[in-house]
């Protein structure tokens, strides 16, 4: 890795003068209280505001703060007029503007496109408090409240769509949020390099027009930038004649262009909007471009206007992520809400975040395109001056730290052997097809982590909550041993997603024999540690590539096993992901597109994936209707019956049938226990037992 700028090695802004804020101000009265006249930076949220490491805005806000910069919240304004983002006046140097820790829409509806009734970004989880769109609606109010103030855009919303992407909502292509937005550059990933290097140019009185050298950041250009090498990106995975590739080959082999002077091309977002497999084949470019090590730059035209995209941040290092999570945050929502529930904030109080990233690569998560497939590590000292923190200032603590795990609970000092492999490795998976040669599995450092931490004074429990990665765990049965034996709560979490190979191959996930080998291990260690504990596997419905007849074999494995799902997930095409492009295109871009090459079915129209849903809700006597009519319609009506042997029965409870089901916001996957054999001489009763 090149030399970088440690994130906190720039001289702080004049404004340091005024000390840390016990909470970022949300109104003219808090900045007052502070002694500032203006704040240098504003950030406009569609969360509310809590101050602590899981909330996004809190994490920026507070970096800046470390800067020497006076930054100001505004959280969930009224988006319907200008009065609320002229609530704290004109910042002096920037807005940054985010739609909080969910894409807007993702947080605002189901997979079904339905209203969600409430939001647990909101105080009261009361639904509706943030527009569609918000990053694009929040950033035309605050240019319209103040002409001239440089828009930064970022945050998960701002992170997925910087490039054209299919919206699910609209069901159409839409361009770069950048430009929706009319905003002067947008930020993707964690963003914390960015910001900071963005806020002290500005200070230092540079224009943003200027500011197009920054890694991890988006920009509206007119034309490709002086002394850059552009390259098309249909030469880089050409359909022509092997003549013809091989002459490409050997030109581009003879001009050695710079990688770190070259931009790529990608297809105009007229041509993806016209042209399904210009879209799978841009959406397979744009993540063979993510690894910090080797990515070049992006161009994409549209319209009139190009969007230049720069090669990713480099990732913090455990010194600079531990001093991230260790500033001053107050731990709580900010003191205006008073005594409101906010859900988010009670799920994540008493857990911590011990790493960022993900090397998995599931082709429907969004985790490695906006935090990266390389894993940043906070220290072991860091984790527990945090579990310390608390222990002993968070009101309520009980002595249970809830979740101690990220993005994946078991990827903690996970990498590569070497950081020169690492730089140069275009997969877009380190696990599948199957585990790398190259990858440390060494999980002895969580092992000694997990430890550590539950031994400390005051802490009775460590649970891990955070979905666990099996088929990197059953390498490793010390630790499966101690994590069953110390840190589950009686259920584990773990998401084999589906049990057939087609559907798998287009999830990116590993089939369901490291599921069985986990699950031995699980069930050998829980015996010998005399506790009576359940997996809780997830699954996904109507994901690309998933026919009627696969969720037909996975429903049959539930009920064979004694699952019944409480909640269900139906895939939900997010922007920017792989398994959306396999939704939109029909083609498959984790292989190399071709006008006549390999074509994904997916489970399209509200009905087909109800009918998914249901198979994996078999149990509910409201899905009965549709899948009697379904198994018939496949020729399976042998499984319609009042045995053991039969999916469904053949009879029909009264007041059943008839109902929908609405989504819940935490609904993203299902929970599942397995029900307890039935003891000898006793009846069995009706419902679920867990």
């Amino acid at each position: 890795m090149m030399s970088v700028p440690k994130l906190f090695s720039h001289r702080k802004y004049w404004a340091a003068r005024f000390g840390v804020a016990p909470e970022l101000p949300m109104t003219r009265e808090e900045m007052d209280a502070l002694g500032w006249d203006a704040c240098d930076i504003i950030l406009i949220t569609g969360d509310a505001y809590v101050d602590h490491p899981s909330f996004g805005m809190a994490v920026i806000g507070r970096v800046l703060e470390a800067q020497g910069f006076r930054v100001g919240i505004i959280a969930q304004p009224d988006w319907t007029s200008v009065e609320d983002f002229r609530r704290l006046g004109a910042p002096r140097l920037f807005f940054g503007v985010t739609s909080g820790n969910m894409d807007s829409m993702v947080n605002r509806y189901t997979a079904d496109r339905k209203i969600r009734r409430d939001d647990a970004y909101t105080p009261g989880g009361e639904g509706g408090r943030r527009p569609d769109y918000a990053v694009v609606v929040y950033a035309q109010r605050a240019r319209e409240a103040f002409k001239g103030v440089p828009i930064v855009l970022g945050g998960i919303e701002a992170s997925l769509r910087r490039i054209a992407h299919y919206d699910y909502w609209s069901d159409t292509v839409k361009r770069s949020v950048l430009l929706d937005a009319k905003a002067d550059l947008l930020v993707y990933g964690n963003g914390e390099r960015q910001v900071v290097e963005i806020a002290h140019r500005l200070a230092a009185g540079e224009p943003v027009s200027a500011l197009q050298d920054i890694r991890g950041t988006a920009f509206a250009v007119k034309e490709v930038l002086p002394g850059w090498q552009e390259i098309d990106a249909s030469t880089l995975e050409d359909e022509r004649s092997p003549r013809n590739a091989q002459v490409i080959d050997f030109y581009q082999r003879r001009q050695k262009p710079d990688r770190r002077r070259s931009v790529i091309r990608l297809p105009s977002h007229e041509a993806v909007r016209r042209d399904k497999a210009l879209y799978a084949h841009a959406s397979r470019i744009l993540h063979q471009e993510t690894n910090p090590g080797n990515a070049r730059a992006l161009i994409q035209r549209h319209g009139q206007r190009e969007v230049w995209i720069n090669p990713p941040a480099w990732p913090l290092n455990s010194k600079e992520l531990d001093a991230v999570f260790e500033l001053p945050y107050r731990r709580q929502p900010h003191s205006r809400y008073g005594e409101a529930r906010l859900p988010a904030y009670e799920m994540i109080r008493f857990s911590i975040n011990i790493m960022r990233g993900c090397f998995g690569g599931c082709t429907f998560c969004s985790i490695t395109e906006h935090e990266g497939r390389i894993i940043q590590n906070r220290s072991e000292d860091s984790i527990i001056r945090e579990i310390e923190t608390i222990r002993d200032s968070v009101p309520g603590f009980t002595g249970v730290i809830s979740d101690l795990g990220g993005p994946t609970a078991n990827m903690y000092r996970l990498a590569c052997k070497t950081r020169e492999i690492e730089a140069a490795c275009r997969k877009p998976s380190c696990v599948y097809p199957h585990i790398c040669s190259n990858l440390n599995t060494d999980h002895t450092p969580l092992v000694r982590l997990y430890r550590r931490a539950r031994s400390l004074p005051g802490i009775k429990k460590i649970l891990v909550a955070s979905g666990l990665r099996y088929d990197l765990a059953v390498r490793a049965p010390e630790y499966v041993k101690e994590l069953v034996s110390h840190h589950v709560g009686g259920y584990l979490k773990i998401a084999p997603e589906h049990t057939e190979p087609e559907p798998l191959s287009k999830m990116m996930k590993p089939g369901m024999a490291a599921y069985d080998r986990f699950k031995e291990m699980f069930e050998r260690f829980s015996r010998q540690a005399g506790k009576e504990q359940y997996l809780i596997p997830y699954f996904i419905a109507a994901h690309p590539g998933t026919r009627d007849e696969d969720m037909l074999k996975l429903a049959l494995w539930l009920k064979r096993n004694g699952f019944r799902a409480d909640q269900v997930q139906t895939f939900l095409p997010s922007p920017m992901a792989t398994a959306t492009a396999m939704y939109y295109s029909g083609r498959n871009p984790l292989r190399r597109i071709r006008r006549n090459g390999e074509t994904v079915f997916t489970a399209k129209g509200l009905r087909r994936r109800r009918l998914h849903k249901a198979f994996l809700r078999y149990h509910d006597a409201n899905n009965w209707p549709l899948l009697r009519e379904a198994l018939k319609r496949m020729g399976r009506a042998d499984l319609i019956g009042n045995g053991k042997r039969h999916l469904v029965p053949s009879w029909q409870p009264a007041g059943t049938g008839g109902r929908v089901e609405r989504g819940r916001p935490f609904a993203t996957q299902h929970t599942g226990l397995p029900r307890k054999p039935r003891r000898p001489g006793r009846s069995k009763k009706p419902g679920r037992r867990p």
